[in-house]
């Protein structure tokens, strides 16, 4: 039992030492709020207040109603512009979209004469230039199928229907996604820094020689730093779960916490290491944050968190299956998003412990190097 309790007395140590650093808190303090809420919040890259103007050179009702469906939170009220204020109004910028109905556009439709209907789209405004046609082309469509005769011929609808309906997030709300993503990536970038800052500490301030002269092992002083850092990291995880993402964005957590502070637990437990393993690597802060930042990158954008794991190329998609946040990523979007249970997630729940199990070791083996260059 001697070994747990110096476990145990130099977490408090770690925990007491990381009370006093006001440059740790206030990270954790913003990684856990401001950096959650603000992408998910005011990065929107969904089509939302798009201005938006309508040339109706038809003048008709099919022509109203076009301009009438494009409504908020979508698009801002469509205004009425003539035809020869286009090139000037997209210019000037006034609007992202300009909608150009045609002459005799509801004759054309009362006839089966497919009438085209014009877009002119300002592309510097990518995110919502390269969704707002689509979303246009759609309204359009629905408008146009009340003056189309054909419409209510069963000869001319589709045999099979598509009938598309989200379980989470019905109405596609991409702050809810958003905000989660945010928690479940700055739980590795604070696992990987508070460990290694913890490390690099200790020797910058010379705590490390007092503490060899002790009757301590290695791995007394890694499991000791691993257990009080990564619950740090749960507590303000779990508090940004509740009070940010719940209660202030209004994301509903459907999900299982408890299954998935479990695979939380499994997963720090290989992260804390790798940060441990990276302070070893270097002497001094600055050197660790240039070497940890190209390592979270990395973890981040090819985990499948940003961007499908399936659109990468086949070798990249090999290599990391190696890294834990890959499974970490797969099995909280699984609890939290599908609200899949233990049966569904344990594969990744034991991916991430064997390949923590491998961190581990190899950690181990550096820090104990690490210890013997400072004797």
């Amino acid at each position: 039992m001697r070994p747990l309790a110096h476990i145990f007395r130099l977490g408090l140590k770690e925990l007491l030492s990381l009370a006093r650093d006001p440059v740790l808190l206030f990270l954790i303090i913003y990684s856990f709020t401001f950096s959650v809420y603000t992408p998910a919040t005011r990065a929107v890259m969904d089509v939302v207040n798009a201005s938006i103007a309508i040339v109706d050179e038809d003048n008709s009702e099919a022509a109203r109603d076009v301009r009438e469906a494009m409504l908020p939170k979508m698009f801002l009220p469509a205004k009425e512009i003539s035809f020869d204020q286009i090139n000037r109004a997209m210019d000037t910028g006034q609007f992202t979209f300009v909608v150009d109905v045609p002459p005799n556009f509801e004759i054309d439709l009362g006839r089966d004469a497919q009438p085209e209907v014009q877009v002119i789209t300002d592309a510097t405004a990518m995110s919502q230039a390269g969704r707002g046609p689509s979303y246009i082309q759609n309204i359009i469509t629905q408008v146009a199928q009340r003056y189309w005769p054909g419409a209510s011929n069963p000869e001319n609808q589709p045999v099979v229907t598509l009938n598309t309906r989200g379980r989470f997030n019905a109405n596609y709300e991409q702050s809810w996604f958003v905000a989660i993503n945010q928690v479940i990536n700055n739980i590795s970038v604070l696992a990987i820094f508070l460990t290694g800052a913890a490390v690099l500490r200790e020797r910058e301030h010379g705590n490390i020689e007092h503490l060899l002269v002790m009757p301590l092992r290695p791995y007394e002083l890694m499991f000791a730093k691993i257990w009080a850092n990564g619950l740090v990291v749960i507590v303000a995880a779990l508090l940004s779960l509740f009070l940010v993402v719940k209660l202030v964005i209004g994301v509903p957590i459907r999900g299982s916490i408890l299954l998935f502070s479990a695979g939380l637990v499994i997963y720090l437990f290989s992260v804390t290491a790798l940060g441990i393993m990276l302070a070893t690597l270097v002497r001094s802060m600055p050197q660790f944050g240039l070497l940890a930042f190209p390592v979270f990158i990395v973890m981040s954008l090819l985990s499948g968190g940003n961007t499908p794991l399936e659109s990468m190329p086949i070798f990249l998609q090999k290599v990391m299956q190696f890294v834990p946040s890959t499974h970490f990523v797969a099995f909280s979007q699984a609890v939290l998003f599908r609200d899949a249970s233990l049966a569904m997630v344990w594969p990744s729940m034991l991916k991430m412990f064997l390949i923590g199990s491998a961190y581990m070791a190899f950690t181990l083996t550096r820090f104990r190097k690490m210890l013997a260059a400072v004797q």
